[in-house]
């Protein structure tokens, strides 16, 4: 079964191919320079670069493969959640596609494909307990299969992703600044009270890190000299050795408090959650080196193997939409051609109709 995975849920274009679960190849493109002029995303800006890229990036990866349309069995797309002029642009060409060539459609949890992802280099055992920590969400799943993700923690406001990049805002640093903020903070000394661990004193699994951005913010704030003159990356070789010092502290503290917060939600979530045989940890944030540690620390404390996408995995790319496309059309199901966009905010409806497996 050769399945297309279209991604197009925010600021980066994936087209990938999977056979049999197996990854072919990929194309992506990123608008990061586009929006980097804003300080963020720019939702029209990001839908018209989609609708650019899409023919493009469809023809180059069929000719590359030496493929064409009707090789295709599945075509699969993110369908949500997303911004809906984004999602829309990759809903209309996977639609055309489908209609065009009879291949089966399928909408796919954008959500449930970063954790799925890991499944694109290793197997996957049920039941998992999955922790999604990408830019706009931070979610804790019990994941009983391919097609069942009970969702036992939400983001309330800004999720871990978000917090990193406002981080780096607030220092003049450009968008997206989470992988700075990573890399800088690898060479820094973490203080772990210079931050808060946000909403941990509660007995539920859902995030908050408002409060982890507005200390961030208080302490730039009364630290204005840590702040660059202008938006740019930290020149280590050209700045003051304390200052450059006392930033990188920073970022190491930030990195722990992160870190720490989802470990506490997530050590709470596998304790009452007994029998889980793995811990999956995907999206953007996945890819920062302190949460890959700590989350490590979690996993073998339960004695769990933990699951990690590779990082060109982590973040948004087609290759994750093509795989759980192929799982879900595995299983039975499809989608017919009034299938619709869900916007972030809304939750993603559960609404195949199922035939027999493929």
């Amino acid at each position: 079964m050769l399945c297309l995975g279209i991604e197009s849920s925010c600021d980066e274009t994936g087209l990938a191919l999977v056979r049999d679960g197996k990854f072919i190849a990929e194309k992506l493109a990123s608008q990061v320079d586009v929006h980097a002029l804003f300080g963020g995303v720019v939702p029209e800006i990001a839908s018209r670069e989609h609708l650019r890229a899409l023919p493009a990036l469809y023809n180059e990866l069929m000719q590359e493969q030496s493929l064409t349309a009707d090789d295709i069995d599945v075509v699969a797309v993110a369908r949500g959640p997303g911004l809906q002029g984004c999602l829309l642009m990759g809903l209309n060409f996977a639609k055309g596609l489908a209609l065009s060539t009879g291949a089966t459609l399928i909408g796919v949890n954008h959500l449930w494909a970063h954790l799925t992802a890991a499944g694109l280099e290793q197997d996957l055992q049920y039941p998992s307990l999955g922790l999604l920590v990408s830019g706009g969400h931070t979610h804790i799943y019990l994941i009983k299969s391919s097609s069942e993700f009970i969702l036992l923690g939400r983001t309330l406001d800004d999720a871990a992703g978000e917090a990193f990049d406002k981080t780096a805002k607030l220092l003049n640093i450009p968008y997206p600044g989470g992988k700075i903020v990573d890399d800088l903070g690898r060479a820094g000394n973490p203080n772990r009270k210079m931050f808060p661990t946000p909403y941990i004193k509660n007995d539920n699994l859902d995030f908050s890190f408002s409060g982890l951005k507005t200390a961030v913010a208080l302490y730039v704030q009364a630290n204005p000299e840590l702040r660059l003159s202008t938006m740019g990356i930290p020149d280590p070789e050209t700045e003051d050795q304390e200052i450059v010092k006392r930033r990188n502290d920073m970022f190491a503290s930030f990195n722990y408090s992160v870190a720490k917060t989802l470990s506490v939600k997530t050590v709470r979530a596998l304790e009452r959650n007994k029998g889980v045989k793995s811990l999956i940890v995907a999206g953007g944030v996945a890819a920062n080196s302190v949460v890959r540690t700590v989350m490590a620390e979690v996993a073998r404390k339960f004695s769990i193997p933990l699951v990690l996408p590779s990082p060109k995995f982590c973040t948004d790319n087609g290759a994750m939409i093509a795989f759980s496309g192929y799982l879900l059309a595995k299983e039975g199901f499809r989608h017919s051609f009034d299938l619709e966009a869900i916007p972030r905010g809304r939750v993603v409806p559960e609404d195949w109709t199922r035939v027999a497996e493929m």
